[in-house]
Parts: C-alpha cells; structure tokens; sequence
C-alpha cells in the first residue's frame, strides 16, 4: 500500500510539476560583440525584462543596453551618437538613443526602451553609430543574437 501511494505521488509530480521547458526565461541578459575584430576592447551588454509602467495597464519588455570602449562616432564619418537597435528581422525593429557618460578613460554608451509588447525571439540587438539631425544609421559596431526570452 506504501508503494502504490509513492508511486502515485510521484507520478502526480512527474506529470503536473510544470517542466523547464515552458519555464519564463525572463530576465536574459546577451554580450554584445565587436562587428569589427579590430575593436578588441568594445563590448557590451543588452539586459531584456518586464517592466509595469502604468499600473494597471500590462507588463511591456525593456530592452537596456549598456556599451564601453568605443571609438568616437565620427570615427565612422558623419556620426555624432551611437542608438541601440534591436530587431525581429523581417517583422519589427525598435532604436533608441544610446546616452554618454564621460568618464577617466573613455565614454560609456547606455540607454533603455520600455515599450517593447512583442514576444522577444529570434532578436537581433545591436550598437549602431548614428546621425542625430539626419537619423541615418551606420551598420553594427556591437551585436548579439538572442534566439529567445520570454
């Protein structure tokens, strides 16, 4: 009778217990990586989560990126601030201004988008110098992929 009993409680375990495969991922954090191998030292980091932002409307994704050790926007030619842009390719893309903080031995680039509702998969997250009066945008200085984080 003891048996039966652990083997239908662990069976009721087994088979209700949500699996990790449907777990939230949420948050997830992806390394942003040089495009150009030449940018030994420029890294970066891109944090996705849920953030509530006027109760009691639904939980929106931020997207928060945060990059350091790059050269001068002008080094790119008419560029004079970098923009994170992240993108479902084909589908959608967001981009927003990356902010400097001058600091002893460089700039950090760091900026934030709170109003992301879409399911963040197969997201392409990226650092792009930028044109603040004609809004034209470079090609990637850093980059990620993220395949999913919900």
């Amino acid at each position: 009778m003891k048996k039966l009993i652990l083997v239908i409680i662990l069976s009721f375990v087994v088979l209700v217990y949500p699996s990790q495969t449907n777990a939230s991922k949420m948050p997830c954090s992806s390394i942003l990586e040089p495009a150009d191998k030449h940018l030994k030292n420029a890294k970066g980091t891109a944090l996705i989560y849920k953030v509530q932002l006027n109760p009691p409307s639904f939980a929106r994704t931020n997207i928060s990126i945060m990059a350091v050790h790059l050269p001068h926007p002008s080094t790119y030619g008419e560029y004079d601030q970098y923009e994170g842009f992240a993108t479902i390719p084909g589908y959608i893309s967001w981009r927003f201004k990356l902010y400097s903080t001058p600091e002893e031995d460089g700039v950090t680039w760091a900026g934030k988008f709170d109003w992301i509702t879409e399911e963040m998969k197969n997201v392409k997250i990226q650092v792009r110098p930028s044109n603040s009066k004609t809004e034209k945008l470079r090609s990637p200085v850093l980059q990620s992929a993220l395949s999913s984080c919900n």
